[in-house]
């Protein structure tokens, strides 16, 4: 993978890294730019493709801190040293795609799969989050940008608790995996790969929907405490949660 790195603070350390360790993956190239501290990711992303908006291949804003990182619904992501917080872009090259949720939802598997291979075992909570134990390790925001009627490209926030102080309800890596694997560096890489690899799901056949079902984090939800569970029957074509309750059936779709 050739990473440009600018700045170039630990960007050539991060990409010596990824070359020793996943070179028999053949991943592709990406524009990297990596950041001591900023506002969001997402927000140095969208200055990065106004300034320069023909995107050839993939690019990723990495960044050690972040003051004021967004989650879902745009709640406050706390985002201190230790973590890895990145946002891409990456070109369409003719996918179909209809809902940012298939996005979301391919990310997820593809790092659940990865965080599993060191033992750690994954729960996808619809639509965005990934968790161990009941608590969160990592979050997915996904976007999709139109030119007019067609797809112009794919963006994704992610943050994953590596090392980083987590608040209550969360949970870092640093508890679930050896020192020599809690590492921002290794974690980025993964991440860059895991982006690779949700390009491929979506690229062929809706199958690997079994396998997000297969992780989801229960089998029931609610939509409001005064009102009776549903039940979570699985996932549709376009990412939504199926849902019944009694002679009931609806879908929720996050993001449409």
């Amino acid at each position: 993978m050739t990473w440009k790195a600018r700045p170039h603070r630990r960007g050539g350390r991060q990409l010596a890294l990824h070359r020793k360790r996943y070179r028999r993956e053949r991943p592709g190239s990406w524009d990297l730019r990596w950041l001591p501290v900023c506002s969001s990711t997402e927000i140095s992303l969208a200055e990065w493709l106004q300034d320069d908006p023909d995107l050839v291949r993939p690019r990723a804003v990495l960044a050690r801190r972040q003051r004021r990182g967004v989650g879902q619904r745009g709640r406050h992501w706390q985002s201190p040293s230790g973590g890895v917080w990145l946002s891409a872009a990456m070109p369409c090259s003719g996918q179909s795609l209809t809902a940012a949720g298939l996005l979301g939802l391919a990310l997820a598997l593809e790092l659940a799969q990865r965080l599993e291979r060191h033992g750690v075992l994954v729960r996808i909570k619809w639509p965005n989050d990934l968790l161990v134990e009941g608590r969160k390790l990592a979050g997915v925001l996904p976007r999709l940008i139109h030119r007019g009627t067609q797809l112009r490209l794919m963006r994704c926030g992610i943050g994953l608790n590596v090392s980083n102080a987590v608040p209550a309800g969360a949970i870092a890596l640093r508890d679930l995996v050896s020192p020599s694997v809690a590492s921002e560096e290794i974690w980025a890489a993964e991440l860059l790969l895991a982006l690779e690899g949700s390009l491929n799901l979506l690229a062929g056949s809706s199958s690997w929907l079994q396998r997000v079902e297969d992780r989801l984090w229960s089998d029931q939800i609610v939509s409001s405490e005064h009102e009776s569970p549903w039940s979570i029957e699985g996932l549709s074509s376009r990412g939504g949660l199926q849902l019944r309750r009694g002679q009931q059936r609806t879908e929720w779709i996050r993001w449409p």
